[in-house]
């Protein structure tokens, strides 16, 4: 018997798979306990219709992040602090500074995203890597100033 699985079953198959299981596997487990519905005509096209949809809107939202990747790419942060006569900062700044400072420029990125070594201790220009996602990050220059008192 053919039939569509609805949740992943351990040593089956993965959701959204079409699979062939005996007469007594599929109705006494996976179609009785809702794991499974049975593979007509018209539950196979619903299925190929909403994988189609899936893919048209994880293109789309790919789209969307390699936008947004090349418009924050080069783009050059620069951050006020309170720092010492010497130059070292009271305190440091974050991939959540860095992300504030990116909002302020239009761009909503995610702290989570900036790719920060270790914290900023010091005034300069740094370097700073923004990834997106798998393979596709933006460099971004991030300036410390000190804060004039």
């Amino acid at each position: 018997m053919k039939v569509i699985l609805q949740q992943d079953v351990k040593g089956t198959g993965k959701k959204g798979e079409i699979i062939e299981a005996s007469d007594g596997f599929a109705k006494n487990f996976l179609l009785k306990k809702g794991l499974a519905i049975e593979a007509s005509a018209i539950a196979v096209n619903s299925l190929k219709n909403k994988q189609e949809a899936e893919a048209f809107h994880k293109a789309e939202e790919i789209k969307e992040i390699k936008d947004l990747c090349s418009k924050v790419n080069g783009q050059s942060v620069t951050l006020k602090i309170k720092c010492s006569t010497a130059g070292k900062l009271f305190g440091s700044i974050t991939s959540m500074d860095i992300s504030a400072g990116l909002k302020n420029l239009g761009f909503d990125v995610d702290k989570k995203k900036i790719v920060l070594k270790e914290p900023i201790k010091s005034i300069g220009t740094f370097d700073v890597e923004v990834k997106f996602m798998e393979k596709v990050s933006a460099k971004i220059k991030v300036i410390i100033e000190a804060e004039m008192q």
